[in-house]
């Protein structure tokens, strides 16, 4: 019986560059939490923080590419001191979303943001990350007390004009979806937050996932056959890249993987990218799960 040599990976073609994201914080975190996919903690210093003058060429290349949206993620981005300054300066050109733990959003630092939010001609979004509606089911993953101190972040925010998106990763079972998402709608307007906006995303089944629970399986790949009538669109990596410290990305759930790695160059980035990975799989199925859109989710965003 002779082995049967695995069909190559599809090449995805890319289109209009529309997102940039940046990882701002990169994989330094005040947590560390049990699920994360790129394993983020106090001590994993393997992508570094990024100034302000290190993304500049990256913002000018951006305008002339005619970049619509910037995202900042991490690690987290607000252990970077001047991540205001970011925020203002991109400001200048597009819509900017921040993703965090929402911890260290103090009463000085959601000021500032409102400031910098007020004086700016885009919008600014601000995406919370909780795992649970509950401290009992989200601490255990994030860690003791990160419920409490993420919702008094979230309070800060929404005191000042703020509509955080929450955004959950399912670590609980389907079939409790609608359960748990009424759960997070109760305990935000329990807090005055009165028009909630919630994003459930799907396991990422790498990194500390991985190792917590289990890895992608053999069958988890994307296949030419799959993308037969499928809206490349739909993709992450079709609009959008990562950059990092060590350059550009072909997307931020990749931002770990040496096959990310695109070069240095953002414009010479826009190539087609073999779908290998098997998180590639994760987004076929739910679309592009890292936007703010509901169509990122197979179960919606609820409002």
């Amino acid at each position: 019986m002779t082995d049967v040599a695995p069909m190559p990976a599809p090449l995805l073609a890319p289109g209009d560059l529309d997102v940039l994201w940046f990882q701002v914080g990169g994989t330094l975190c005040n947590l560390k939490c049990e699920h994360c996919f790129i394993s983020c903690s106090p001590t994993n210093d393997h992508l570094g923080r990024m100034s302000l003058a290190e993304m500049e060429p990256y913002l000018q290349q951006a305008a002339r590419l005619g970049v619509r949206e910037y995202y900042l993620t991490g690690g987290e981005p607000f252990i970077v001191k001047e991540l205001e300054d970011i925020i203002a300066r991109i400001l200048e050109q597009g819509p900017v979303s921040v993703l965090t733990n929402g911890i260290l959003i103090t009463e000085e630092r959601a000021q500032r943001l409102a400031a910098v939010r007020d004086a700016a001609r885009y919008s600014l979004e601000l995406r919370v990350s909780l795992d649970g509606c509950t401290a009992e089911e989200n601490d255990p993953i994030r860690g003791r007390g990160t419920f409490e101190k993420a919702l008094r972040g979230v309070e800060r925010l929404v005191e000042r004009g703020f509509l955080p998106i929450i955004t959950a990763a399912q670590m609980w079972e389907p079939e409790r979806d609608q359960e748990v998402l009424a759960g997070f709608v109760a305990e935000l307007k329990r807090r005055n937050y009165d028009r909630p906006r919630i994003k459930i995303l799907p396991r990422l089944k790498i990194g500390a996932e991985a190792e917590r629970n289990e890895g992608y399986s053999d069958a988890e790949r994307i296949t030419q056959d799959m993308l037969d009538h499928y809206d490349p669109a739909l993709l992450q990596c079709h609009s959008s890249r990562m950059i990092s410290d060590r350059g550009v990305h072909i997307c931020p759930i990749l931002v770990d993987d040496p096959r990310s790695e695109m070069g240095d160059d953002l414009e010479a980035s826009l190539r087609p990218f073999p779908l290998e990975p098997n998180a590639c799989y994760t987004c076929w199925l739910y679309g592009n799960i890292c936007s703010n859109t509901s169509s990122a989710v197979g179960f919606g965003e609820a409002t």
